[in-house]
């Protein structure tokens, strides 16, 4: 069930349900999650159950601020505090050393916990929300609502189409950023960078006042973090990168759809079945194209496509959490294009 996520008894609605142990569906700045109370371990158990997600693979908890982190984290180091400084409320999550005893369910049993403070008004309402209810809800483990490994909500709507009718959901509009957070770990006593996001490396770097290792120190292992499989964030239909000249001589393809920076100035007719295969101008900026990419790959599966082709974008850093998220959704790809495409790449 949909509801304004703007109407205050919605929003209570909302964190009597969080208290309860159930389930709903929030907007973020990133994507709609999959919420319930991260303390609660029967009801994170219930976003496994309806994701369809490995118990194994950690969820991230939504907090109103730094110092609600702190009841989830026994440590947060100067340089992770400076991040949160830097960019919460926003898209950064922080993977932090646990308290112990804490949030068990939502580290899948690991040391570490992932920690972020949304921005979306709608998330900020339900968690000052549920910080009043009886009893207190510290935070909320909010995963993308959608099926595990499939393509992350950006509207309301898209999370109904996914987990069904039945669940509660908070409409705040289409998110604003499109796709999921920027991820640091920041247990090995330098960051690491475990997933791109909106805010950058470079960002990070300045914020922080150190350089991002790709590797801690020691050979420590990175721990277990959300949307970092290697396939991951896939439609029904197979996703190739191919570069922009590869596209220019392609042919026209029966059941094919392309998503690219450059189209033909006259676009052949090309058909899946009955019905026109679509053919989508991918923005010029990268902020642009992050916001519309999940609902863009959404429309071309809805199409009924076996097949997406995408431009693979500019090498920049600016590019980067959409080009990690192209890559994850390739990943899963089976089966070539028809019609002489190029092979995709592996």
């Amino acid at each position: 069930m949909i509801v304004d996520g703007n109407d205050p008894k919605q929003i209570a609605q909302a964190a009597q349900c969080v208290a309860r142990g159930e389930l709903v569906g929030l907007p973020t700045e990133t994507v709609y999650g999959l919420g319930a109370d991260a303390m609660q371990d029967a009801a994170v158990a219930g976003i496994y159950a309806a994701k369809g997600r490995p118990a194994d693979h950690p969820l991230i908890v939504h907090v109103i601020d730094a110092q609600a982190a702190r009841h989830f984290a026994h440590d947060v180091p100067a340089f992770a505090q400076r991040l949160m400084d830097a960019f919460w409320p926003g898209p950064l999550t922080l993977i932090l050393p646990r308290r112990p005893g804490v949030a068990t369910a939502c580290a899948a049993q690991q040391d570490s916990i992932g920690l972020r403070c949304p921005s979306h008004p709608v998330a900020r309402a339900l968690l000052k929300a549920c910080a009043q209810t009886t009893p207190a809800v510290l935070g909320i483990a909010a995963p993308s609502a959608n099926r595990f490994g499939r393509i992350s909500p950006t509207t309301a709507a898209h999370v109904a189409q996914d987990l069904g009718d039945a669940l509660l959901v908070l409409d705040g509009g289409p998110c604003e950023v499109g796709i999921e957070s920027t991820i640091v770990d920041c247990t090995r006593g330098v960051p690491v960078l475990l997933r791109p996001g909106a805010i950058t490396g470079a960002q990070i770097e300045s914020a922080c006042g150190l350089s991002l290792a790709d590797s801690a120190p020691g050979g420590q292992a990175a721990p277990r973090a959300s949307g970092t499989l290697e396939a991951h964030y896939a439609p029904r239909a197979s996703v190739h990168l191919l570069e922009a000249a590869e596209l220019a001589r392609l042919s026209p393809a029966h059941g094919v759809a392309v998503y690219a920076r450059r189209l033909p100035q006259h676009l052949p007719h090309q058909f899946a079945g009955d019905r026109l295969a679509p053919w989508r101008r991918m923005p010029d900026d990268a902020a642009l194209a992050a916001h519309e990419l999940f609902a863009v790959l959404r429309e071309l599966d809805a199409a009924g496509v076996t097949d997406i082709l995408v431009e693979r974008p500019p090498a920049d850093a600016a590019w980067d959490g959409v080009r990690d998220r192209l890559q994850r959704a390739a990943a899963a790809s089976l089966h070539l294009p028809d019609g002489g495409a190029a092979p995709p790449n592996r």
